[in-house]
């Protein structure tokens, strides 16, 4: 049987962007502006740079350790087989699980007032659909299928958005864009840049494919950091020409579709219809890339007994690793259905803030071994427990039911792990031979 093709560079960098360029940059945008004003574009080069930092253990580490396990198999492997490896691996599991929700929620809130149809019980409808579509083409598809497909939405997307930075560049108006330097405007931009962090969440899931990606030791290091510097001009970008385009104090009356609207100055409404399908093109193929990645990423720790699966299901050919497939959506349309898109954005942004800091403190204990500054990486450590502690002091003074609901999954992942998870399964370490006896199963099958 003929193995299937591996992703390249771009395929793999492009899923990474998908991701990036997701719901957030057009569900968000206003509020954004509502928080920093005209100096977002400096709060979306801040977020930028905590991603990078970031970036440096990702690519380091996932250069040295293939797996798609992805930080986990990093934590790993500095930390051994203890509770807290457990208690992050469901918490990244969980961080896809509930992307899928934010996108599939954001999707039916732009598509269904594009066609006259935004009635509640339509949102449901859609939400299920779409879901289901991209499952559909994960499971039947596989990597090369994902990743032409996810090449090809980027590129749209991408195109979109460049026509919209060219088009409010044209039309800009320079005094817009005049900085304040005021310690309430200097203040705005770092808890916006602290809020669009999670705009630059995804550069990760290469890690989580790293085991189907063309030369991985290689290829996953110039991935992350090719989609990330791709993404920060973009933010800027867009940025930079919407506010040029239309005054702060405007924006921020159309908080959902600010793009939208910040397109109509120079395109009329050929651009509000633009930005409306950018927005329908970019949350598509963030969740194409989720559903792939956090299907992959749950099966290998399903295989590695981090999250627990009867191991009968695993091995027999008709399940496999479509196991994580099924999971993963299943759980995905839970969360979609049960909570709305503030609620899911504020779990993704601690949870894989968490995740980061884990990284980072993995890369310092194992720096030695996989390479980089010893200080940089420390100093990256400081700053981005920085960021997750100012997120949280923002989620609790606006939305004390978020807090408390983000930390009750911390509570319950680390509580399932002590008690329970933690003692049915048996030390091994990640990087293993296992897969190979699950495909040895199949081949006899």
């Amino acid at each position: 049987m003929e193995r299937e093709k591996k992703l390249s560079l771009l395929q793999a960098s492009a899923m990474a962007i998908g991701t990036m360029i997701g719901a957030s940059i057009f569900s968000i945008f206003g509020y954004g502006v509502k928080i920093a004003g005209n100096g977002l574009p400096f709060a979306f080069l801040l977020s930028g740079l905590y991603a990078f930092m970031v970036a440096y253990s990702y690519a380091h580490m996932g250069k040295k350790f293939i797996s798609n396990a992805g930080p986990i198999a990093f934590i790993q492997r500095a930390f051994g087989d203890s509770p807290l490896v457990g208690a992050l691996s469901i918490l990244m599991w969980f961080s896809y699980v509930i992307s899928i929700a934010l996108f599939a929620i954001s999707f039916a809130g732009y598509f269904l007032p594009l066609i006259h149809l935004n009635y509640p019980v339509f949102h449901t409808v859609v939400e299920v659909l779409v879901i289901a579509l991209f499952g559909a083409i994960s499971f039947f598809g596989g990597s090369q299928a994902v990743g032409k497909l996810e090449f090809w939405i980027v590129l749209t997307k991408l195109l979109i958005l460049l026509t919209f930075i060219a088009a409010g560049l044209s039309v800009i108006h320079i005094e817009y864009l005049k900085p304040q330097f005021s310690p309430e405007y200097v203040k705005g931009i770092l808890n916006a840049s602290v809020i669009f962090f999670l705009s630059y969440m995804g550069f990760g899931l290469i890690t989580n494919i790293s085991e189907n990606i063309e030369n991985p030791s290689k290829n996953v290091p110039r991935a992350i950091y090719l989609s990330i510097l791709i993404v920060m001009i973009v933010y800027v970008g867009v940025a930079v020409s919407a506010l040029g385009a239309l005054p702060a104090s405007e924006i921020v009356k159309y908080a959902e579709n600010a793009l939208a609207v910040a397109a109509e100055p120079a395109l009329g409404r050929l651009g509000f219809l633009l930005l409306s399908l950018g927005a329908l093109i970019s949350i598509s193929s963030a969740l194409n890339a989720t559903i792939y990645t956090g299907a992959n990423a749950s099966y290998a720790l399903m295989r590695d007994g981090y999250i627990p699966s009867p191991r009968s299901l695993i091995e027999r050919k008709w399940m496999g690793e479509h196991l994580g497939l099924y999971l993963t959506c299943g759980l995905g349309l839970v969360f979609t259905l049960f909570f709305n898109v503030t609620s899911v954005a504020s779990m993704i942004s601690i949870i894989t803030t968490a995740l980061y800091i884990g990284v980072i403190l993995s890369h310092l204990k194992l720096w030695e071994k996989v390479g980089g500054r010893r200080e940089l990486v420390f100093f990256n450590l400081i700053v981005i427990t920085f960021v997750a502690i100012q997120i949280a002091i923002y989620q609790f003074e606006h939305s004390k039911t978020t807090f408390l609901t983000t930390a009750l999954i911390f509570v319950v992942s680390f509580g399932l792990e002590l008690l329970y998870y933690s003692k049915r399964r048996k030390v091994s370490p990640f990087i293993r031979t296992a897969r190979k006896k699950v495909e040895e199963t199949h081949s006899a099958a």
